[in-house]
Order: C-alpha cells, then sequence, then structure tokens
C-alpha cells in the first residue's frame, strides 16, 4: 500500500479527509455518519486496505467520545451485548480471511434497510415498543451479533448499534456514551485480529497519521453538536445517515 499513497490524488485526498472528519463527528454527535465514512474510505482504497487504515481513525474517535461521554453509559446493556458482539466479530473475522467481501456488502446494506424500516415503524407506532423479555433477549442478540460481524467486516457496525440503541429509548448522551464504552472495546479488540489478516501494515499507519488532525477537528465539532442537538433531530438524523450508508452498501 506504500506504493499507493503517492498516486493518491487531490480529489482521493479530499475524500479522506472529508471522511476523517466525519469519523470525528460520528463519535462525538451523529455516529450514523461513521457508515458515510467507511463508505468514503472504501471507494477511495481497496476495501480490505480501507478497512484498517479506517478502524485506527475510528480508536482515536473513540478517545475523545470516551472523555465527552464515558459517564453516560449504560452499562448493564454493554454486559448484555458481550456474547452475540463477540460471535458477530469471530464469524467476520473468519469471513475476512477467506473471502471477498463484496457481496456480503450488499447483503449487510439491505439488512440495515430492513432494521431501519422496523426502527421507524416502531417510532410511528410508539405501542410497538411494548416488548416481552423474550423478544428483547431475541432483538439484542440479533442487533449484538449484526453489529460485531459488520464492524469485522465493513466497519459498519455503527449502523446495526445506532438502529439498536434508538429502538431501546435512549437519550443523546446516554447513547453517546453507551456507545463510546461499546466501541472503544470492539475496535481494540479487532486490532490484533487485523495485524493477524495482514491488513495493518506501515503504510497504513502513514495514512491514519496523515488524516488524524481531521478527527480531532470533527471531534470537537461534534462535541459542541452533541451539546446542543434534540433528541428528535439526533435520532432522525442517525436514521438518514445510517439509511445513506446502506443505500451505498447494497449499490
Amino acid at each position: 500500500m506504500l506504493d499507493l499513497l503517492p498516486s493518491l490524488g487531490a480529489l482521493a485526498w479530499t475524500l479522506l479527509a472529508v471522511a476523517a472528519v466525519l469519523v470525528g463527528l460520528s463519535k462525538t454527535a451523529l455516529p450514523g455518519l461513521g457508515t458515510v465514512a467507511a463508505a468514503l474510505f472504501a471507494a477511495v482504497l481497496p476495501a480490505r486496505a480501507s478497512t484498517a487504515a479506517l478502524l485506527l481513525l475510528l480508536i482515536l474517535g473513540d478517545i475523545f467520545a470516551l472523555t465527552i461521554y464515558r459517564r453516560h453509559a449504560d452499562w448493564p446493556t454493554l454486559v448484555r451485548l458481550i456474547p452475540a458482539v463477540a460471535v458477530g466479530l469471530l464469524l467476520g473475522a473468519a469471513f475476512l480471511a477467506v473471502s471477498d467481501d463484496a457481496w456480503v456488502r450488499r447483503g449487510i446494506g439491505v439488512i440495515l434497510l430492513v432494521l431501519m424500516t422496523v426502527t421507524v415503524w416502531q417510532k410511528v407506532h410508539p405501542r410497538i415498543k411494548e416488548r416481552s423479555q423474550k423478544r428483547r433477549r431475541i432483538e439484542r442478540g440479533a442487533y449484538g451479533s449484526l453489529s460485531g460481524f459488520t464492524t469485522m467486516v465493513a466497519n459498519a457496525g455503527g449502523a446495526a448499534m445506532s438502529l439498536y440503541l434508538i429502538s431501546a429509548g435512549f437519550s443523546v448522551k446516554a447513547f453517546l456514551g453507551t456507545a463510546a464504552w461499546f466501541f472503544a472495546v470492539i475496535n481494540l479488540t479487532k486490532v490484533p485480529i487485523s495485524i493477524g489478516l495482514g491488513l495493518i501494515t506501515p503504510a497504513t499507519l502513514v495514512l491514519d497519521l496523515l488524516l488524524a488532525p481531521a478527527v480531532v477537528i470533527g471531534a470537537l465539532i461534534g462535541k459542541w453538536i452533541g451539546a446542543r442537538i434534540k433528541q428528535s433531530v439526533f435520532e432522525w438524523a442517525v436514521i438518514g445517515f445510517t439509511v445513506v450508508g446502506a443505500v451505498y452498501l447494497v449499490i
């Protein structure tokens, strides 16, 4: 990949810089933007290389998110998600080791669109939110495993988790705090797996070093937005950005 960096043109670097800013914004204000950032990276870099490069920038964004929202996390929710997410991560790692990920991206996009439809339906029909404990366990397992798988394969786990937290009725700060801890742990877990698969290279580190300031800028802008955004605007923004990212994965 080192020989690829000098060949990147102005447009490619601009898209990568915009994506890096969106990473920062997604961690501290609008989680749905993370899927858009993943789409931009995949449009500029080879799919496997883009996954590794974006991972390290996401970890930088996680640091800012934890600094701002770490006290607002819902720990019981995080603990209950661990088994399903672990299964998803292992399945995603196995898939990356043996398969091309083009077709599975389309499948992930379709699944996210279906989940988004269910989430919107629940918002429009509040009574649907009255769910049994068994149904909640099934939803937690489905969303958790999908989040683990999609974050390993396409760095798109934020979309599935965002829809889950919205459907569970989390406030803005509780949402961001819970997501911050969740993805900080998940992304750190992915590092040794990515190294073992040969996805993180010296070229990856050089690229991320150049893009790191853009993540910081996005995170600081997101901090300002997160302190002011209304709950309803936040929820619909997350849903809207998730749709954009899912459509990209489909096409």
